[in-house]
C-alpha cells in the first residue's frame, strides 16, 4: 500500500511535465530544452530512489494477513481439530472456551478457544479441510438480545451471508444467558438455528445456561453430555487423564527494570502515564472524580452520585450510553491471600503460555507482581467456578478435603448440592474456601492462572451530554452485606467508587473508563412523549433524558409530555435527587413526576401500581400520542411486574385478550417505544 501511494503520487507530479514538452519544439530553445528535460529526468530519478523499500513489501504481503486471520491455517499448524469460539462481555463465555478447549485433550484431541474478532469468520466453511473437526460456540447475549461486542461482526456476518455454504461444518452451541431478561440466550439460538439454515451439522443439542438460575451447573451438566456425543460421533475414547493440564509456566524475574512491569494498565504498558486517544476497553481514559457526595439522608445504605471530568478526552457520549469503569479489589483482601498462602506478594512474575502458537501469551499483563495481578486483574471475589476447585483439589493434604472439592466439581447430584449451599449460598470467595479448608494451600502461580479475570462494570450515565460536555455523572449503590458464614461481603465496584474521594492527599482521585454506546435512546421527535419508569438507582439515565428535555425546551423546540415514575423506600430518606426533579417539574420540564414511596404507608406501594392508578392517561399517551416507554432498574421483579401491569392497561382499556396485550407491547419493542435497560 506504500508502494501504489507512491506510484500515484509520481504520476501526478509528472503528468505535467510532459503536457509542457510539445510547445518547446524549436531550436532557438534546445539547449533550454534539454536542460529543463534534464532537470526533469534528474528530480524524476531522486524522487523514485527512497520508494523501493523491499521491507514494506514483504510486510504488506497478503499471505501474512490471511495468516493472521486465518484460523484454519493457525489449526492445521499447530494440529488441532477443534475450535471454541466465545462471544464474551464479561469473561465467563471465554473461560467455557478455555476449559472446553482444555477438555479436548482428555480425548486424544487438540482444542483452541478464540475470539471471533481475531479472525475470518468467513472461513467456516473450510473446516472441513481439517480431520474429525469440530466448531463450538459460546454465545453470551448482552443487553436487550444483543450480540456481545466481540462477537458482532460475527452476528452481521451470519446475518448477510444468505449464500454461504457451512454444508461441512460440524457445530454445537452453548448459550450464556438470564431468564429475567426478555430475550433469553437471544445470540446463543440465533447462532444455532442460522449455523443449521445454512447447512451446518450440529453434533449436540443447544446448551442454554441461566446466570439467574445456576449457569455454572448448566455447564456441567450440558458438558457431561455433550464429550461422550463427540466421542460416539468421531469414534474415539476418553483417554482417562482426569489430571490437571497446566496452560502457564510461572517465570520470575529477579533483575528487571521496572519500567517494563505492568501496574494495572489493561492494555498498553504505561498507558496509564502517557494516555492517547481513541479510549476503549483496551485504552481506557483515568477520568478525574470532581464530585462524590451521598444521596440519601437516611436509612443504612448508601446512595451516592459520583462526576467523571473527561475533558481533552475527546471522549462523546449520548444519554442513555453506559460508562464502564476498572475497579480493583480490597488491599486488605490481597493481603489477607498472600499471608494465607505464605507468599511475598511483590515478587516480579510473568506467567507464560506454555502452547507458543497462542494468540493469548498469558493470562493477564505480564510482567508484573502477584500484588498487582491479585489488586487490578483476578477476580477474587466472586464464588470460584467449579473448575478452580477440581484443579486445586491436588493441592489439599487432608483427603477429605480433596474428596469434597473434586465432588463439588462433579455432575452429581450430591456434587451439585454441596457446590450449591457450601460455595454459592454462602458466598464463599477463593479467600474464605482458604479459611475453612486449612489443608489447602495451592501454589499462588497456579492460583492467578486459573482465578478469572476482574471485569469492567457497567453504569447507566445519569447526565446529558448536551448540558455536560465534559462531565459523566453516575449513580450507585454501594454493595455490602453479610453471608452465611457471618462473613461481611463487599461489592468490588461500588465500595471502590464510594472511596474514590475528589482530593486523596492532595492527589486528585481517577477513575480508568470508557463509553459503551446503547440502544437506550430518547426519541428522535422531540414532540413524541415519554414514559420513564425507574426506581432507586434505575432513576439514573432518566436525569439525562430531562436534562436533554430541558435543554431542547431551551432551544426553542417544542417538546412532548416528559412524565416519571419513580421509587423510593423513604420519603425522608432515599428519595433521589429531590431538589432537581422538583424543580424540573416546577418549570415544567417534567411533565408528570409520580412517586411510590413504598414504605412510607402499612401496605408498600410500588411503581407498577401507580401506573395503574394512572391507567386512562398512561393508555392515551401510548396508543393515541406515540408515546415511548422506558424501564431502568431490576430485572427480576420490578421490569416484569411493570411490563404486567401494561398488560393489564392494554387488556382493560384497548379491550384487548392477555395475548393480544402480550402482542401489543412486543410489537412497541419491536419498533423501539418499549425500551428496557435493566439488570438483575
Amino acid at each position: 500500500c506504500e508502494d501504489s501511494d507512491m506510484d500515484a503520487e509520481t504520476t501526478t507530479h509528472t503528468q505535467p511535465m510532459v503536457e509542457e514538452e510539445e510547445p518547446l519544439f524549436s531550436n532557438l530553445d534546445l539547449f533550454l530544452f534539454s536542460l529543463i528535460v534534464g532537470l526533469v529526468i534528474y528530480w524524476f530519478m531522486s524522487r523514485k530512489k527512497p520508494e523501493p523499500i523491499p521491507e514494506f513489501k514483504k510486510l504488506d504481503t497478503p499471505t501474512l494477513t490471511t495468516r493472521e486471520t486465518s484460523f484454519i491455517e493457525k489449526m492445521k499448524k499447530t494440529g488441532k481439530n477443534i475450535i471454541v469460539f466465545y462471544g464474551s462481555q464479561t469473561g465467563t463465555a471465554e473461560e467455557f472456551a478455555n476449559r472446553l478447549s482444555k477438555d479436548a485433550q482428555r480425548y486424544g484431541m487438540k482444542g483452541m478457544a478464540a475470539d471471533p474478532e481475531e479472525y475470518d469468520m468467513g472461513e467456516l466453511s473450510r473446516l472441513s479441510e481439517i480431520t474429525n473437526s469440530l466448531a463450538i460456540f459460546c454465545m453470551a447475549t448482552y443487553g436487550e438480545g444483543d450480540p456481545t461486542d466481540n462477537a458482532q461482526d460475527f452476528y452481521d456476518w451470519l446475518q448477510e451471508n444468505d449464500d454461504e455454504d457451512l454444508s461441512g461444518l460440524t457445530y454445537t452451541v452453548f448459550a450464556l444467558g438470564n431468564k429475567t431478561y426478555e430475550h433469553y440466550n437471544a445470540m446463543g439460538k440465533y447462532v444455532d438455528k442460522r449455523l443449521e439454515e445454512l447447512g451446518a451439522k450440529r453434533i449436540f443439542d443447544l446448551g442454554l445456561g441461566d446466570d439467574d438460575g445456576n449457569l455454572e451447573e448448566d455447564f456441567i451438566s450440558w458438558r457431561e453430555q455433550f464429550w461422550p456425543a463427540v466421542c460416539e460421533h468421531f469414534g474415539v475414547e476418553a483417554s482417562g487423564d482426569e489430571s490437571s493440564i497446566r496452560q502457564y509456566e510461572l517465570k520470575e524475574h529477579s533483575d528487571i527494570n521496572m519500567n517494563k512491569v505492568y501496574t494495572g494498565e489493561i492494555g498498553r504498558l504505561k498507558s496509564f502515564e502517557v494516555q492517547k486517544p481513541p479510549f476503549d476497553s483496551k485504552n481506557p481514559f483515568l477520568a478525574p472524580v470532581t464530585v462524590n457526595r451521598k444521596l440519601n439522608r437516611g436509612g443504612d445504605r448508601h446512595l451516592m452520585h459520583l462526576e467523571l471530568d473527561i475533558t481533552g478526552s475527546k471522549i462523546r457520549y449520548e444519554s442513555g450510553d453506559h460508562v464502564a469503569v476498572f475497579p480493583t479489589n480490597d488491599s486488605a483482601l490481597v493481603n489477607k491471600l498472600g499471608q494465607i498462602l505464605g507468599v511475598d506478594l511483590d515478587v516480579v512474575i510473568s506467567l507464560n503460555n506454555l502452547d507458543e502458537e497462542s494468540n493469548k501469551k498469558h493470562p493477564f499483563p505480564c510482567p508484573t507482581t502477584y500484588r498487582t495481578a491479585l489488586t487490578h486483574y483476578l477476580d477474587i471475589t466472586h464464588p470460584p467456578r467449579t473448575n478452580v476447585l477440581y484443579e486445586l483439589a491436588q493441592y489439599a493434604t487432608n483427603s477429605k478435603d480433596q474428596e469434597n472439592m473434586r465432588k463439588m466439581a462433579s455432575s452429581s447430584p450430591e456434587g451439585k448440592a454441596l457446590y450449591q449451599s457450601w460455595v454459592l449460598d454462602s458466598c464463599r470467595n477463593i479467600l474464605a474456601i482458604l479459611e475453612d479448608m486449612p489443608s489447602l494451600r495451592p501454589p499462588i502461580d497456579h492460583l492467578c492462572e486459573l482465578l478469572p479475570r476482574l471485569q469492567a462494570r457497567y453504569y447507566s450515565i445519569a447526565s446529558s451530554s448536551k448540558v455536560h460536555p465534559n462531565s459523566i455523572h453516575i449513580c450507585a449503590v454501594v454493595v455490602e452485606y453479610e453471608t452465611k458464614t457471618g462473613r461481611i461481603n463487599k461489592g468490588v465496584a461500588t465500595n471502590w467508587l464510594k472511596n474514590k474521594l475528589v482530593t486523596d492527599n492532595g492527589h486528585k482521585s481517577t477513575v480508568p473508563m470508557y463509553i459503551r454506546k446503547s440502544q437506550f435512546r430518547l426519541p428522535f421527535k422531540a414532540t413524541n412523549p415519554v414514559i420513564m419508569i425507574g426506581p432507586g438507582t434505575g432513576i439514573a439515565p432518566f436525569m439525562g433524558f430531562i436534562q436533554e428535555r430541558g435543554w431542547l425546551k431551551e432551544q426553542g423546540k417544542e417538546v412532548g409530555e416528559t412524565v416519571l415514575y419513580y421509587g423510593c423506600r423513604h420519603k425522608n430518606e432515599d428519595y433521589l435527587y429531590q431538589e432537581e426533579l422538583e424543580e424540573s417539574e416546577k418549570n415544567g420540564v417534567l411533565t408528570q413526576l409520580n412517586i411510590a414511596f413504598s414504605r412510607d404507608q402499612e401496605h408498600k406501594v410500588y411503581v407498577q401500581h401507580l401506573l395503574k392508578q394512572n391507567k386512562e392517561d398512561i393508555w392515551k399517551l401510548i396508543h393515541t400520542d406515540n408515546a415511548h416507554i422506558y424501564i431502568c432498574g431490576d430485572a427480576r421483579n420490578m421490569a416484569k411486574d411493570v411490563q404486567t401491569a401494561f398488560h393489564e392497561i392494554a387488556e382493560e382499556l384497548g379491550g384487548m385478550t392477555r395475548t393480544q396485550a402480550t402482542d401489543y407491547i412486543k410489537k412497541l419493542m419491536t419498533k423501539g417505544r418499549y425500551s428496557q435497560d435493566v439488570w438483575s
